[in-house]
């Protein structure tokens, strides 16, 4: 199987953990990485071997087949654009756009140009949400009815170096955080019908507490609490809250009520954890899948977790090359963004919104195929 060769563009936090984790991975190499501070893109190329270039040398090398897009969400759009202008596979990080009507533009082009399209997350294929997959599958849940997911913290203030941005219009814990929750609702029990949402914002400016900006005070241009209900095609109704409004909580849980018992799954922005099933009487706690949940890098606290963040991109290289759907795929993502904008419009508007994409659930990850994704 021939490996694609894949360029970085967009060199800040999160790229670290793509080219930490991609000698891990089968199908790709990462051979360049770039950015508007091309100070950052060589200081990311020396630390980990690849080469640095400009954004625009590196969408124009022919020898690079897939440009994996790590800017600021206000540029996804953008970047994807061009990168499938110059003949390139994209695969991008959440959420994949900022508008239903660029995801459909997005979508178009690269079906025009007979290319590929991934998106984050791709923590849905973690070992514990597998588990849960293959729960539901065997019919052991029943059929689903309802549940809830609920995302809560204190906001990207109090951690993330640069955070104005996820206080602007594109941020907000829907955008940033949604999508590990309604991608792995919609690969368990399939695609969302309809949405309805209440938001407030309590605050208009945030104080900085995390290093270096200590202290600077920030603007606050978008909803940062909102509560919703989904409902699925196949009839569930979920609750899904989330807020950058709460000091503490202990509930960054998938809830799934079925006919014949509940599941709980644990935080759909992981790859681990065990997954508990109660027939009300009784409780099973269930070990995720091994591979794609076991131990392997450290955490800035120097605990190991499980950290498999780039399989998606892995299962899509290899896809293209084996010529079979990629499970983070643009259909999954456009529908989710949808999704997630729909809530964010009925939230304003105060009325239902229906969603228009359909996708089809991703193919299930069993642990044998997960192997063959790792090198």
């Amino acid at each position: 199987m021939s490996e694609l060769k894949v360029g970085i563009v967009g060199c800040g936090n999160i790229s670290t953990a793509y080219l930490t984790l991609a000698s891990q991975f089968a199908g790709y190499t990462i051979v360049a990485c770039a950015d508007i501070n091309s100070a950052l893109a060589q200081q990311q190329a020396s630390a980990f071997g690849c080469r640095s270039a400009s954004v625009e040398d590196l969408l124009s090398d022919p020898d690079i087949d897939l440009v994996v897009n790590l800017t600021i969400p206000a540029a996804h759009y953008e970047v994807t654009k061009a990168a499938l202008n110059a003949g390139k596979h994209v695969y991008s990080e959440k959420p994949y756009v900022l508008s239903f009507e660029q995801g459909i533009e997005l979508r178009d082009l690269a079906d025009a140009k007979k290319l590929r399209i991934g998106s984050a997350p791709d923590t849905f294929l973690g070992g514990s949400h597998q588990t849960a997959r293959s729960i539901i599958d065997a019919g052991d849940v029943g059929d689903i009815v309802g549940g809830s997911c609920f995302f809560y913290s204190h906001g990207m203030e109090d951690w993330h170096p640069q955070p104005d941005f996820f206080y602007q219009p594109g941020g907000g814990p829907v955008l940033d955080m949604g999508a590990y929750y309604i991608s792995n609702l919609v690969q368990l029990i399939g695609p969302v019908k309809r949405v309805m949402a209440m938001s407030s914002k309590p605050q208009s400016q945030r104080t900085i507490s995390s290093e270096p900006r200590a202290g600077e005070v920030i603007e606050v241009n978008v909803q940062t609490t909102v509560n919703a209900i989904m409902e699925f095609e196949q009839g569930a109704q979920i609750t899904f809250g989330s807020s950058w409004d709460v000091w503490s909580s202990e509930n960054n849980l998938i809830e799934l009520h079925g006919t014949k018992q509940s599941m709980v799954i644990p935080d759909p922005n992981h790859f681990g954890g065990n997954v508990k099933l109660s027939d009300g009487e009784t409780e099973k706690v269930l070990p995720p899948f091994k591979v794609l949940s076991t131990p392997n890098l450290e955490d800035a606290s120097g605990v190991l977790k499980s950290n498999y963040r780039g399989i998606g991109l892995a299962d899509m290289a290899v896809a293209i090359s084996q010529g079979r759907d990629h499970r983070c795929s643009g259909d999954l993502a456009l529908h989710v963004i949808e999704v997630m904008l729909r809530i964010l419009a009925s939230a304003e508007s105060g009325q239902s919104e229906t969603i228009s994409t359909r996708c089809v659930r991703p193919e299930a990850l069993p642990d044998a195929a997960a192997q063959r994704l790792l090198r």
